[in-house]
């Protein structure tokens, strides 16, 4: 029986293709991982978005590197930015059909137990995440993605222990930035994040922009800094890059210390 199931989830994933799963897919970050279930317990994966449906599977409470298919409501940049905030708020809990970092477990399981998971970021010491303040969110699932997005350049670069790892360097680059932006990075990093070459100060905030955190489907997420006694503010703009598969937010402009990036 659990075979079937599993067939014809991958039946239904199956069918999402071409430009259609490029509007739909992903949307956030390249991998996920469970977050609020407890150490003895597990997260259910159920054959349909709903717990009316039958549990398929599980994920253990510290999964990682998952892989998001798609989540119903269906809440792509283009339609989020048309909705009132009483809107959002009268929409019912989202599910997502999940797989596995193997390919060997998918089911649905509800959003509210799964966040971004960081990658190398995510196993960096603690001191180099606490010299970066947590993204402030405002609930809505694309614009507090992208805050996190952007907050995971931040400790990323932080944490660099050299060119392989340098968050700009062409491997690494499209985890957060447009693809065709990646050949234009080669020799920036600190410029970009904090106006210059040196760093020396903290940053004080990193939020979806006040007065228009999404715009046609643009995310604009401000960084608050001080470097050398100076409060600066970086401006991050980001929508889906179609030109990678699943179609991810990704930044596309930095405005920085008086110029632009590109």
């Amino acid at each position: 029986m659990r075979t079937g199931l599993i067939g014809i989830l991958a039946l239904a994933m199956g069918v999402v293709t071409g430009s259609a799963k490029a509007e739909i897919d992903g949307h956030g970050p390249d991998a996920w991982r469970v977050t609020r279930v407890a150490a003895d317990d597990v997260l259910n994966m159920r054959m349909g978005p709903g717990t009316q449906y039958l549990v398929i599977d599980s994920l253990a409470p510290d999964a990682r590197g998952l892989r998001q298919i798609t989540c119903v409501p269906l809440l792509i940049p283009q339609i989020s930015h048309r909705l009132t905030e009483a809107q959002r708020a009268s929409l019912p809990q989202r599910w997502c059909l999940m797989q596995s970092a193997d390919f060997a477990k998918a089911g649905w399981v509800a959003q509210r137990f799964i966040t971004e998971d960081v990658g190398q970021a995510a196993e960096q010491p603690t001191e180099v995440h606490s010299a970066v303040p947590q993204a402030q969110t405002i609930g809505d699932p694309l614009i507090d993605g992208a805050a996190r997005l952007v907050r995971g350049l931040y400790v990323d670069f932080a944490a660099m222990t050299g060119q392989g790892s340098n968050s700009f360097a062409a491997g690494n680059a499209q985890r957060y930035f447009f693809a065709d932006l990646v050949p234009r990075l080669r020799g920036h990093g600190a410029d970009l994040l904090y106006g210059g070459q040196d760093f020396q100060g903290e940053i004080t905030r990193i939020a979806p922009d006040s007065q228009t955190p999404m715009l046609r489907g643009m995310i604009t997420v401000n960084v608050d800094y001080i470097n050398y006694g100076e409060a600066s503010r970086a401006t991050f703009r980001l929508r889906a890059d179609t030109q990678q598969q699943g179609a991810p937010i990704r930044i596309f402009s930095i405005d920085n210390a008086g110029w632009t990036f590109p």
